[in-house]
C-alpha cells in the first residue's frame, strides 16, 4: 500500500494521542482555546481600566465642580475645658456634597491629591469654615485643620493668604489655631518651621494633631515647639480599661506640663471616659460624649454633662494585673551606624542627605561614645553663607553635642522615662545612646520608650496579688489618696475570711487559693466597675472601695453569693454537717465551720480623715467587729 505525502504516516489513533497534553484535547484545539481565554482576560482587563479612567475622570469632574461652586459645608465640634466644662473653641471640620462620593473628607482629600488639587481644595476649606465661624459668631477659638505639606507648598501663603481671609470676616487671629494633620511623612522641618514662625509672627498659634499615629508627630513636637497638642482617639477610647492608653496619656500630660504644652483628648466618648481624662489632669477635651460635629453647634454644655464633670468622686484606674518582666533600655535598642571624630563635616551631611529618615549621628572614639550630631543642627549650620566651604573639611566634633544623654542598656524603662522627664528637653526628642559597659550599642528614642513603658509592669510584686491580679497595696492606697484629694464621699470595706488558716491546713494550699479567687470574682462582680475599686492586701484580707451610693446592697448580694458558693470546696460530709473537726496545735480536737465572709465597713465624708492609714486602721477596726458576728457578716460603722 503506497501512502500520499501529504497525509501522515502513523495511525490517526496514534497522532490524536500525540498531539495532547493529558487533558485529552488536540494540542491545536487547546492553543485556540487559550488564546481565547487569554484575549477575554486581556479584554478584561483594559475593560476594568477603562471603567476605572471613566470612574476617575467624573470624580476629578465632580471635585472641579464642588470647587467652582463651593460646594463645601463646614461643622464645628467643641472643645472644652476637662475641669470646669466651658468650651474654649471648636474644631472646624469639613463635609462635600451629601449626594456625592465625595461627602467624606477622606474621598475628598484622596480625590484631590490624585488632581494635583490638595492645595486648592484645603485653601477652600479654610476659608469656607472661617466665613462660616464668623457668620454664627461662636465664641472661643478656632482650631483649623492644615497639613503640613499645604502650610508649606503654596506660594500665596507667604503673603498672607490666610491672614487676607480672616481679615475679611473679622477674626482675630489670635483666635485661630492652626492644627497640623499629617497624611504623609514630614521631611523638611527646615522649610515647615520656616512657615510656622511666619504664621506665628501673624498672630496664630499652632496645634499638632493626632500625637501617637502620625508619621512623625514627636519629631514635630520638637521643631515646632507647639501651643497644643491632641492626643489621637486610640489612646482615649476605652482607656478606663486599658492601662497601657493610661500610662501613654500620663506621660504625654507629664512630657507637656514639662514643656509648657496644652494637651487635648480627642474622640471622648463615654462618660468613664470623660471623667477618666479630667482625672489625669488633661486640660481640654472633645468627642462624641461632648457633642457631635454640626453645622450649628452648641455655645453651652448641657447641664447633665456639667453635672457630670462637677462630680467629686474619682475615675477608677484601670489595672494590669499579673506579674511581668522588667524591661530594660535594651529593649529600645536600634542598630544606629555611629562615625569617628576624624569623619569630616562633608561626609557627615552627605549621609543626612542620603537618608531622610536619619535624625542623629552618635560619634564614638575607641567604642565609647563622646557626642552626637543632629540633622537640624548640621544643616542649620551649613545653611549660613560661607559655613560649609569654611567648616565642611573639618572634624564632625565641631557641630557635635558633647553632652548627649546616655544609658545603660541595663537600664530600667521606668527610671530612664524619669531620667528623660528630668533631663534638658532637647533630649527627649534628640534620643539617647545605649551603651553596654561603658561601650556604644546603639540608640533609643523616645517614641519607642512611651510605647514599650505602657507595657511594662512596675515592681508587679508590690501593685498586683499574683493570685487574684487584682491590685496589691500601692494601688490601693493611691486612690485612697486620690478620693480624698477630690473630697469624694465614699466607704471603706475591709473583707476577711473567717476560718480559712484551718481550711487551709486540712484541704491544702491548692484549695485555700481556689476559695481566695473565688472571692476577688465575686466582690468584683457586685461593684460597679467605673465606680468601686477591689484591691488584695494579701492572704485572706481584700479591701472593696465604694463610690456607688447602693454600697449596702451589694455588700448583702457578695455575702449571699459567698454563702451560695463556698460549700462545694468542701466533701459531703463535712457539708452536711456544717464543717470538720480536726487538732489544734495541742492536739485537742477542735470543730471548725465552713469558710465565711466578714465586711467591716466605714463611711468616709469629706474632711474626716486625713490620710489613707487614718481610714485603713478605722475600716480593720469595722472588721473586728464584724469578726465577732457568727457566719457570713456585715458591720458598718456609724460614727461620725
Amino acid at each position: 500500500m503506497s501512502f500520499s505525502p501529504l497525509k501522515p504516516s502513523i495511525p490517526p489513533r496514534t497522532m490524536r494521542v500525540r498531539n495532547t497534553r493529558g487533558n485529552g484535547m488536540p494540542l491545536a484545539r487547546r492553543l485556540t482555546v487559550e488564546a481565547v481565554h487569554a484575549a477575554a482576560n486581556d479584554f478584561a482587563t483594559k475593560s476594568h481600566d477603562a471603567a476605572s479612567r471613566r470612574e476617575g475622570n467624573q470624580l476629578a469632574h465632580r471635585l472641579r465642580g464642588i470647587i467652582d461652586q463651593r460646594q463645601l459645608t463646614a461643622l464645628f465640634q467643641p472643645i472644652i475645658q476637662m475641669q470646669t466644662g466651658e468650651i474654649i473653641g471648636y474644631e472646624g471640620l469639613i463635609r462635600g456634597p451629601s449626594d456625592s462620593p465625595l461627602h467624606s473628607p477622606l474621598n475628598l482629600f484622596k480625590v484631590a491629591r490624585a488632581c494635583n488639587l490638595s492645595v486648592e481644595v484645603e485653601h477652600l476649606c479654610r476659608r469656607v469654615t472661617l466665613e462660616r465661624f464668623a457668620e454664627l459668631g461662636l465664641p472661643g477659638n478656632l482650631f483649623l485643620n492644615v497639613s503640613p505639606e499645604c502650610l508649606v507648598q503654596h506660594p500665596h501663603d507667604k503673603h498672607g493668604e490666610t491672614l487676607g481671609y480672616i481679615e475679611e470676616v473679622g477674626i482675630d487671629p489670635k483666635r485661630v489655631i492652626i492644627e497640623l494633620t499629617e497624611s504623609q511623612p514630614t521631611y523638611d522641618y527646615d522649610l515647615l518651621r520656616a512657615a510656622v514662625t511666619h504664621y506665628r509672627a501673624m498672630g496664630f498659634r499652632i496645634a499638632i494633631d493626632d500625637l501617637g499615629e502620625g508619621f512623625s508627630s514627636l519629631r514635630l513636637w520638637s521643631e515646632l515647639r507647639p501651643e497644643y497638642v491632641k492626643i489621637d482617639m486610640h489612646f482615649v477610647q476605652g482607656i478606663n480599661h486599658d492601662a497601657i492608653k493610661l500610662q501613654f496619656v500620663r506621660s504625654i500630660q507629664e512630657i507637656a506640663e514639662k514643656s509648657g504644652t496644652i494637651v487635648i483628648a480627642e474622640g471622648i466618648e463615654t462618660d468613664a471616659e470623660l471623667l477618666m481624662i479630667r482625672d489625669l489632669g488633661v486640660a481640654y477635651g472633645q468627642g462624641y460624649k461632648i457633642a457631635r460635629p454640626h453645622a450649628n453647634p452648641a455655645t453651652e454644655l448641657s447641664s447633665d454633662l456639667r453635672n457630670l464633670l462637677r462630680q467629686n468622686g474619682v475615675a477608677v484606674y484601670p489595672h494590669e494585673g499579673g506579674r511581668g518582666k522588667a524591661l530594660t533600655a535594651f529593649k529600645l535598642l536600634r542598630a544606629v551606624p555611629a562615625v569617628t571624630p576624624d569623619v569630616q563635616n562633608n561626609r557627615i551631611y552627605e549621609m543626612f542627605n542620603g537618608d531622610p529618615t536619619l535624625d542623629v549621628i552618635p560619634v564614638v572614639s575607641n567604642d565609647v561614645p563622646i557626642g552626637l550630631i543632629t540633622r537640624t543642627n548640621l544643616i542649620d549650620n551649613f545653611a549660613r553663607p560661607y559655613l560649609r566651604e569654611l567648616h565642611g573639611r573639618k572634624s564632625c566634633t565641631l557641630f557635635m553635642d558633647a553632652n548627649p544623654l546616655i544609658t545603660d542598656k541595663r537600664t530600667a524603662l521606668h527610671a530612664l522615662s524619669q531620667i528623660i522627664v528630668d533631663a534638658d528637653r532637647h533630649h527627649l526628642f534628640n534620643g539617647f545612646i545605649i551603651t553596654d559597659a561603658g561601650k556604644y550599642l546603639g540608640m533609643g528614642n523616645a517614641h519607642d520608650l512611651m510605647r514599650e513603658i505602657t507595657q511594662m509592669q512596675i515592681s508587679a510584686a508590690r501593685y498586683a496579688n499574683p493570685l487574684t491580679l487584682l491590685p496589691g497595696n500601692v494601688p490601693i492606697d493611691e486612690h485612697i489618696d486620690r478620693l480624698l484629694e477630690n473630697g469624694a464621699r465614699f466607704s471603706m470595706c475591709y473583707v476577711d475570711l473567717d476560718h480559712f488558716k484551718p481550711y487551709n491546713d486540712v484541704y491544702g494550699y491548692r484549695k485555700g487559693d481556689d476559695i481566695l479567687r473565688l472571692t476577688g470574682k465575686i466582690l468584683g462582680a457586685h461593684c460597679d466597675p467605673e465606680r468601686d475599686f477591689v484591691g488584695h492586701i494579701g492572704g485572706d484580707d481584700f479591701i472593696v472601695l465604694f463610690q456607688s451610693e447602693d454600697w449596702e446592697p451589694r455588700c448583702r448580694r457578695m455575702l449571699d453569693a459567698f454563702a451560695d458558693a463556698v460549700p462545694e470546696f468542701y466533701s459531703v460530709e463535712d457539708r452536711l454537717q456544717g464543717g470538720y473537726p480536726s487538732e489544734d496545735r495541742r492536739g485537742n480536737k477542735v470543730f471548725h465551720p465552713l469558710v465565711a465572709m466578714s465586711l467591716g465597713i466605714v463611711k468616709v465624708l469629706p474632711g474626716q480623715f486625713g490620710s489613707h492609714h487614718q481610714i485603713s486602721a478605722a475600716a480593720a477596726e469595722a472588721k473586728k467587729q464584724s469578726k465577732k458576728i457568727p457566719g457570713n457578716s456585715l458591720f458598718i460603722d456609724r460614727r461620725q
